[in-house]
């Protein structure tokens, strides 16, 4: 009988162990997401000082011939990639709260599909930037 008993409590306690490793389980994957989400804006916003510096540049030389058009462009692209940096973050920080974000609390199913539809639009800003410079620095350089 007392083995019984015995018996009882380490079954009950390794199946409550085999569910927590479910829940954890589950969670590295969103947590992986996220990191792989804010990996991705930290590697843009280092870039933002270039593209401030950049339109600096640019603004000077804007005018009303081809070429100040050119720059104009050039520079508006820049200031729109800025933009949409900063619209991301404001969006993702209204979406998101700061234990979702830095340690990895885990999301309702809802906010799951919200980080698939974020981690797309920090990948189109991410592009956004880096072509609008490249394209900036293209221009400079045929100065």
């Amino acid at each position: 009988m007392k083995n019984i008993l015995v018996l009882s409590i380490v079954l009950s306690l390794c199946m409550i162990g085999c569910k927590e490793e479910k829940k954890t389980e589950a969670a590295p994957m969103v947590s992986n997401q996220m990191k792989e989400v804010m990996a991705i804006h930290d590697e843009v916003m280092p870039k933002m000082g270039k593209v401030g510096r950049l339109v600096g540049k640019l603004k000077p030389m804007v005018d009303t011939t081809a070429q100040g058009k050119r720059y104009e462009k050039a520079m508006k692209d820049l200031q729109n990639a800025n933009t949409s940096m900063m619209k991301w973050m404001q969006d993702f920080g209204d979406q998101f709260d700061s234990d979702e974000i830095m340690n990895g609390k885990e999301l309702s199913e809802q906010k799951k599909l919200l980080l698939n539809v974020e981690e797309e639009n920090i990948k189109v800003v991410k592009q956004q930037i880096e072509s609008s410079i490249t394209n900036a620095e293209a221009l400079l350089d045929e100065k």
